[in-house]
This record gives structure tokens, C-alpha cells and sequence, in this order.
């Protein structure tokens, strides 16, 4: 793989809102090559490839642009990289010609490929299909499931992936240090944390919280 360590553990801080809480936030975070800074949906869609643009500019390590393609994968990493990223999500829900080519595109620019399996019943059935693994299998519960009792993020499926293929595994969906503890402890190499407002009743790093503070807490917590 090369650019990451399947060795190490990983810390994603999700940014979801606009440049200005990247301007904030960001520049308190330290720089640890075990942490990738993500664009998050929300931003990206907000802030288009300038928002990708102003995260490089202030972060020199990976940068993760979680476009969730659908379709267009080709562009859609094109856009991503010459934006600043090192790493794009496609969606496991999209159309194996679709992952195919996302993650070939990914492969010519020496970017990270991650397949982002929300919503996905059965995500070994999905790498299957394909002509060849991504680097990253996301393993998701949805922010909009955050509050429904009993979804969890299904870490079951971390041993069925791993028992078939050489790939990394991401947890994401409503981390906190407890359940990133958990998701280490259930084989995961990447733990995704959200940064929320303070209003947001999602679980995260606090936006008025030291983010370069609870970083290194996370950091601790995986090792």
C-alpha cells in the first residue's frame, strides 16, 4: 500500500461545516502523521473544491475528501486531487463499474481508495464484485442513524473483510473515545471523529473544545 501503515492506527477529524470553522479549528491540531484531516460531505458540498483547497493549505499531512461518489468517479478523483487531497470515498452502494473506476483512478494519482459502506447490508459482497480492493473499507453507521436505538457500527464485518483481503479498516459514525476504543479493539485501523457544534446532538469533538487537546487524547487512546 505504502501510503499507509497497516501497522499503525489512525486518527480522521471530519470537518462537515464551512472554511471559517476550518480557519479556527484546524490550526490548534497539531501535526502527527497518524492523524488525517477530512473534508467532510456536508463541507465539500458547501464549500466545493475550495474548501479541499484551504484545508491543504493549512495541513501537510493526508487529507481525506469524502466525496461519497456515486457516479463520475473518474472526474469526480480528479477533482479531489488537484485540490490537495490524498484520499477519496466512493460509495459501496454505487455500481461496480462505478467503484472500479474510482479506484483505478485513485491508484494512477497515488491517491488512497476507501469504499464507504453506509447503508450496505453485506460489504463483502461488494469487494467481491471487484477487479481489484480498495486501500480503505469504511465501515459506517450514518449520522441520521446516530440516535436510533440499537444501530451500532457493525464491526462484525471486520473479520469477514479482513479473512478475504489486505485492506485497512475505517470506523465512522458518532465516535467518542469510548467507542474508538471499541473499534480498535474490534480490528479497525481508522478511527473517524466529527467535529459538531455544540448544538449538534451528534457525538464528536466539540467545536469549542481544544480539538489539538482531544486529538492527542484520541491518539493515546488507539495506540
Amino acid at each position: 500500500m505504502g501510503i499507509l501503515d497497516n501497522k499503525e492506527r489512525y486518527l480522521q477529524i471530519a470537518f462537515n461545516e464551512d472554511i471559517a470553522s476550518v480557519n479556527r479549528i484546524l490550526p490548534t491540531i497539531p501535526y502527527n502523521n497518524r492523524i488525517l484531516i477530512e473534508a467532510g460531505t456536508p463541507f465539500i458540498k458547501r464549500e466545493g473544491a475550495a474548501g479541499i483547497k484551504r484545508i491543504a493549505e493549512l495541513w501537510k499531512g493526508k487529507i481525506v475528501a469524502d466525496l461519497k461518489t456515486m457516479d463520475g468517479a473518474v472526474k469526480e478523483v480528479a477533482m479531489a486531487f488537484n485540490a490537495g487531497a490524498s484520499a477519496a470515498t466512493v460509495l459501496g452502494s454505487a455500481t461496480t463499474e462505478t467503484i472500479d473506476l474510482f479506484i483505478k483512478a485513485c491508484k494512477n494519482l497515488n491517491m488512497i481508495s476507501m469504499i464507504d459502506m453506509i447503508g450496505v447490508e453485506e460489504p463483502l459482497k461488494v469487494i467481491f464484485k471487484l477487479k481489484q480492493p480498495p486501500d480503505v473499507v469504511v465501515i459506517h453507521r450514518g449520522r441520521d442513524e446516530e440516535g436510533t436505538r440499537g444501530k451500532v457500527i457493525k464491526y462484525k464485518h471486520i473479520n469477514k473483510i479482513r479473512s478475504k483481503y489486505d485492506v485497512l479498516i475505517s470506523a465512522a459514525g458518532g465516535v467518542d473515545l469510548r467507542e474508538a476504543r471499541s473499534a480498535i479493539f474490534n480490528g479497525a485501523n481508522i478511527v473517524v471523529a466529527n467535529i459538531v457544534a455544540d448544538e449538534d446532538p451528534w457525538t464528536g469533538i466539540r467545536a469549542e473544545e481544544d480539538a489539538g487537546e482531544i486529538a492527542h487524547q484520541f491518539l493515546k487512546t488507539i495506540e
